[in-house]
């Protein structure tokens, strides 16, 4: 994956509602970079690897200022149903309800789910209640025969992965 460096002088722009051209903020950029990856990796895209799970998560949750909580929902052969970013806290937690992920789940119809949450200090180490909530969810999907497969930590640029550490 190529590496993109911006300085806080360079020339990307925006436009307004009035067909103005302005400098580009950081969050109109995160942004956009939401938007591309959402285009090249759509709906019923196969996750093939780690890195790209982790790749693609890293671009969607980096940058935010605050927790948020998302799922990947796939098929049976892990083909990409739905991201959803499910619930949305503080700067340093937000509250994670089973009952609503396992009716997300019913609802897209999923076999299987990563889950995957920023920590906007930038430190992405899962807590004791990141493993507790996890081991919640797993077994609550678990009773309609919806398999866990990961939960990724973004901390910044880094992720850390519940299946690599064997947290699952």
């Amino acid at each position: 994956m190529s590496q993109l460096s911006l300085a806080f002088d360079s020339s990307l722009l925006v436009r307004d509602s009035q067909g103005r051209y302005m400098l580009a903020t950081a969050d109109q950029i995160l942004e956009a970079a939401r938007q591309v990856i959402d285009q090249k990796i759509p709906r019923g895209a196969l996750f093939t690897s780690p890195t790209l799970v982790k790749d693609y998560l890293r671009t969607k949750l980096a940058g935010f200022e605050y927790e948020v909580f998302a799922a990947l929902f796939l098929d049976s052969q892990h083909r990409l149903i739905e991201y959803a970013e499910l619930f949305r806290g503080t700067i340093d937690s937000a509250a994670v309800y089973p009952r609503e992920v396992v009716k997300t789940a019913l609802r897209f119809n999923a076999a299987a789910v990563i889950f995957s949450h920023n920590h906007p200090s930038g430190n992405p180490e899962p807590s004791q209640a990141d493993r507790q909530i996890t081991q919640r969810l797993k077994e609550a999907l678990a009773l309609v025969d919806v398999r866990t497969l990961d939960h990724i930590v973004v901390g910044g640029e880094s992720t850390e992965s519940f299946a690599e550490r064997g947290l699952l």
